[in-house]
């Protein structure tokens, strides 16, 4: 059920300003379907309604043990071979396994089953300390909340950082986590951060991207040894203060080439990178395309 809820939250509708989706819940046989909380979902769409899908989303179940029925497999591989995106969070990661999609890919699931997935698809490369992975037309999340790194992953890949933020803040959350493995993640300000000088330092960051940044500066700032502030900040953030400013550094670059019509030059020095060669060089390595490619897939987005 908490599945059901993330999908339906992100792709849910949320206002003006921010993208309308027409979503549908889907089963083999349509109908009651019992969910993990005794209350069954009455799903009113079969298979065929995938035909229409521009992106399908394999939900995780307790019945993930035993594969999918042949129907089910055939209408996702169906999908995928008329071009739209699947993508799976938790033990949903199986069913596209079960498919044949994710042969010769990466892929991850809830780290509790991560060493089963790879034994039973040895031609999945499992990774089970990310949150999620993107293999283009394949996208696989971590296992429970991480459904919601993973659809704010789709939301901004497809429109854009602004409007995956703005649908974020809709649901009270941040708009991106770093678990410090390199994937598209950047880091927000840790608000639940307990320690008051750590957060005003990392919000002093933020307010100074065009500064180096040194992590001995922000150790000085926060009234701590390097080593203390490096242990301290990976408790609160969950990755290294290098790892946090690149991301943010990154993110930030991306909202200014959706949003303005700076020169990347001007945005390179804007975000802290000695020149445009050097944003560009960080850009292709995390984002796989460079920043002025980035920028035309967004500069007709509505």
């Amino acid at each position: 059920m908490l599945a059901v809820g993330i999908v339906s939250e992100v792709f849910g509708p949320h206002g003006q300003g921010l993208p309308g989706f027409e979503f549908a819940l889907c089963a083999e046989r349509p109908g009651p379907v019992p969910t993990d909380i005794g209350v069954p979902l009455a799903i009113e769409h079969g298979l065929d309604r995938l035909a229409a899908a521009d992106l399908v989303i394999a939900l995780p179940g307790a019945g993930f043990r035993t594969p999918p029925g042949p129907a089910v497999l055939d209408a996702l591989v169906a999908a995928h071979g008329r071009g739209s995106v699947l993508a799976a969070h938790c033990v949903g990661t199986f069913a596209l396994a079960e498919a044949g999609l994710l042969d010769g890919l990466r892929a991850t699931t809830h780290w509790r089953f991560a060493e089963l997935l790879a034994d039973r698809h040895p031609g999945v490369a499992v990774e089970p300390d990310a949150l999620y992975i993107d293999e283009g037309r394949i996208v696989t999340g971590a296992g429970a909340a991480a459904g919601f790194d993973l659809c704010l992953h789709l939301l901004r890949r497809e429109y854009g950082a602004a409007m995956a933020n703005g649908v974020a803040r809709d649901m009270v959350l941040p708009s991106h986590r770093d678990g410090g493995q390199a994937q598209y993640l950047a880091a927000p300000v840790p608000e639940d951060c307990l320690d008051e000088r750590l957060s005003e330092v990392l919000a002093w960051a933020r307010e100074h991207l065009h500064e180096p940044l040194p992590v001995t500066e922000l150790a000085r700032r926060a009234v701590m040894s390097k080593r203390s502030f490096a242990r301290r900040f990976t408790a609160a953030t969950g990755t290294t203060p290098h790892a946090w400013l690149r991301n943010l550094r990154l993110s930030s670059a991306e909202e200014l080439l959706e949003s303005t019509d700076l020169p990347v030059e001007e945005i390179a020095r804007r975000v802290g990178y000695g020149s445009a060669a050097v944003l560009r060089e960080q850009f292709v390595r995390r984002r796989g395309v460079p920043p002025r490619s980035y920028r035309r897939s967004f500069t007709s987005t509505p």
